[in-house]
C-alpha cells in the first residue's frame, strides 16, 4: 500500500522576505499538522530551499553541540541552528570552513521575543557545499519564484489574500529587493 504521506515543496526565498515574515499557523488541529510561515509576497512555507554564502558559525551549545550558523544571500541573512535534532546537518556545517557557498533545504523556525519581535530562522534537514554557479542559478531562480508571488498578490488565492491581509504588502519594496539581489548577484 502506497503511504499517503508527501513531503512539502521546499520554497525558494530571500533572506529580507523570511525576515519580514511574522505570520505562522496550522491549517488544522491536528497536532501532526505541519507548522507553516507565510511570507509578505504569500509563500506559505514549511520547507525552504536556500542558497548562499557561509560567513560564519559558532558551536554555541553547552551539553552538546549546537551549531549557529549565518548565511548570507544578496538580500541579507538567514540564521541557522542545528543540533541533536538535525545531527546531519550539524555535522556538515560543523566540518565546513566560512567562507562557503552552501546550500540547505530546512524548515522555517520563529521565535517571539517579549517587546513581541518575531525572530525567523531555520533549521536545517540538509546542508551541502555547492559552486558559485549553483548560487547564481539559485537567486535567478528565487527572483522568479518571488515575482510570480508578487504578480499573484491581487489574485484570489488564499495565500495572497492572507498575506495582504496580514502584511499590507507594499510590493514596491519586493521588486526593489529582486533588482538589488540582481545586481549585486552579477557583480560578484
Amino acid at each position: 500500500m502506497a503511504s499517503q504521506y508527501s513531503r512539502e515543496v521546499a520554497h525558494r526565498v530571500f533572506a529580507q522576505e523570511f525576515r519580514d515574515s511574522d505570520l505562522s499557523f496550522k491549517d488544522s488541529n491536528d497536532q501532526y499538522s505541519p507548522q507553516y510561515l507565510l511570507t509578505p509576497t504569500g509563500a506559505k512555507i514549511n520547507r525552504m530551499f536556500i542558497v548562499g554564502t557561509l560567513t560564519e558559525k559558532e558551536d554555541i551549545g553547552t551539553d552538546a553541540e549546537y551549531w549557529r550558523a549565518r548565511v548570507v544571500d544578496p538580500t541579507g541573512a538567514f540564521i541557522i541552528y542545528a543540533g541533536q535534532y538535525q545531527p546531519e546537518a550539524a555535522r556538515a556545517i560543523a566540518e565546513m570552513e566560512a567562507p562557503a557557498y552552501i546550500a540547505i533545504v530546512g524548515k522555517p523556525s520563529t521565535f517571539q521575543t517579549e517587546d513581541g519581535t518575531v525572530l525567523t530562522s531555520v533549521r536545517p534537514e540538509s546542508v551541502h557545499v555547492v559552486d558559485e554557479a549553483t548560487r547564481e542559478r539559485w537567486v535567478v531562480e528565487t527572483t522568479q519564484r518571488t515575482m510570480e508571488r508578487i504578480n499573484n498578490l491581487n489574485s484570489n488565492n488564499p495565500d495572497a489574500v492572507k498575506a495582504m491581509e496580514h502584511y499590507n504588502t507594499d510590493v514596491s519594496v519586493y521588486k526593489q529587493m529582486l533588482v538589488d539581489a540582481l545586481k549585486e548577484s552579477t557583480q560578484d
